[in-house]
């Protein structure tokens, strides 16, 4: 089960005079993770590297920003699929203090930064959710309201016409079951709109 952080946490890290500024955010996806990022450059602009590492929206991002490829993003980014993070922009900024730590030294650098922000962080399980509409007799209506509560379901909007239309949200483990209990209460009387094939 995916996670995502209740608050921002952060690190600092001195390893031969060069100061590494771990954060760990929660962030909705790659378009606020870059505005995120250039943010820290206008906040630290004598920073020597920003790199950082996302995972959201089921897509995963990492970037060196100039540090020796494979030492700083994607090493940050292993440590958030570790832990199970979704939605979350991990960065750190490095301030060179002089002398070189090697491929190896960046590797465990960074690493440590975004793990030692992460033993502050609380998380919060991610629960995905889908929705689904139906067209259902009205005699149904006061017992499908009733059902909601035991699937963890909302009413997001109900039309009275020929019948009544409904749109509800629920958590996507328990939209088959919800369905096969409406499709036996409706014998036969409950409709599905087609899926909008262009959509697919």
């Amino acid at each position: 089960m995916p996670y995502a952080l209740q608050a921002p946490v952060h690190s600092e890290l001195v390893i031969k005079k060069s100061r590494f500024i771990g954060c760990v955010e929660t962030v909705p996806d790659r378009t606020a993770a870059l505005a995120r990022v250039a943010q820290l450059r206008a906040e630290h602009p004598s920073a020597t590297h920003v790199c950082w590492a996302l995972m959201a929206g089921g897509h995963s991002a990492a970037n060196d920003d100039g540090e020796p490829g494979g030492t700083a993003g994607r090493p940050m980014l292993e440590v958030l699929r570790h832990q199970d993070l979704e939605g979350v922009l991990a960065t750190v900024v490095r301030y060179y203090g002089g002398t070189p730590l090697g491929a190896g030294g960046l590797v465990r650098a960074y690493t440590d930064s975004v793990a030692q922000a992460l033993l502050k962080a609380e998380k919060i399980a991610v629960i995905r959710t889908t929705t689904l509409s139906c067209v259902l007799p009205y005699a149904l209506e006061g017992w499908l309201r009733r059902e909601l509560e035991l699937h963890g379901a909302s009413l997001l909007d109900a039309q009275h016409g020929e019948g009544v239309a409904v749109t509800l949200r629920l958590p996507a483990g328990n939209a088959a079951a919800l369905v096969t209990r409406i499709n036996d209460a409706g014998q036969g009387k409950v409709q599905w709109p087609e899926p909008d094939l262009d959509s697919l």
